[in-house]
């Protein structure tokens, strides 16, 4: 039988002890689980990135797997703690629109309000549900618990909203909904939106003052310093410039605009 998996995404970085505190649990609990870092490195409280890095990894891992996700700026307030189980994965965390768009893409099942403590540490801190709700429930579920054990079904749950592209006068818009550490623009086209809308037709990318009329295969097809598009290991338009910060040249910022037009 394979060991069980958990992953764990956070907002704490590593210099200090939050990271290590939750491993520490999860191991008393469950010394053979294996647990893997997605990354502890998304911006302070900043959801909507933890979401997008969240649901660009989660699917590549075997089926089974917990996902262990705090990017949790409610923490101790009214927000609730929740355990989603979808078709393939589980995921742990606050219910504050984390899990939004991993439930776009791996139908949700069922999602548990945590509220049975003794799955809980006995001392719970207003600060750190880290380390004790969402570790010890990780870990428990990882030991074959079942989802109800944790609490009671829950009808609704938050989801952030994400703006879709839109078609009109024969310009599709979109925007930036992720900037990686290299600066690379990642928007909310997907690469089929994308190609059923220029039907192969001449076109023009326009980002901040930027004009590209053509995609690029990958970042080595452009020159150095060149202003390129793309698509990347996502499936979405991706900007960049070759050997550069795209972000830094541009001067744009998440949800900045990325338009595609047509040209007669």
């Amino acid at each position: 039988m394979r060991e069980p998996i958990i992953t764990l995404l956070t907002d704490f970085g590593t210099k200090d002890h939050y990271v290590a505190s939750m491993k520490g649990v999860i191991l008393g609990i469950n010394p053979g689980c294996t647990l893997i870092d997605i990354t502890h490195e998304v911006h302070p409280q900043d959801i909507m990135e933890g979401t997008v890095l969240l649901a660009n990894t989660f699917s590549y891992f075997p089926k089974g797997t917990i996902h262990l996700a705090v990017v949790d700026p409610g923490v101790g307030g009214k927000r609730r703690p929740v355990l989603l189980e979808t078709k393939n994965y589980f995921f742990v965390g606050p219910d504050n629109g984390l899990f939004t768009l991993v439930a776009k893409r791996d139908r949700v099942k069922q999602v548990i309000g945590l509220t049975n403590k003794k799955y809980f540490l006995p001392d719970i801190s207003s600060t750190f549900h880290g380390r004790d709700i969402f570790a010890p429930v990780a870990a428990h579920l990882s030991l074959g618990m079942r989802p109800g054990a944790f609490g009671e079904k829950l009808d609704h749950w938050r989801k952030l909203k994400f703006r879709e592209p839109k078609v009109k006068r024969q310009k599709l818009s979109g925007e930036i909904i992720f900037i990686d550490r290299f600066g690379n623009l990642i928007s909310n086209i997907e690469q089929a939106r994308f190609r059923s809308f220029i039907k192969g037709q001449p076109f023009v990318i326009r980002v901040g003052d930027e004009v590209i009329s053509d995609i690029k295969r990958g970042y080595w097809e452009g020159g150095k310093q060149e202003t390129i598009a793309l698509f990347g290991s996502g499936g979405h338009l991706e900007i960049s410039v070759h050997k550069g910060n795209a972000q830094k040249v541009l001067k744009v910022k998440r949800g900045d605009a990325i338009r595609i037009s047509i040209e007669s």
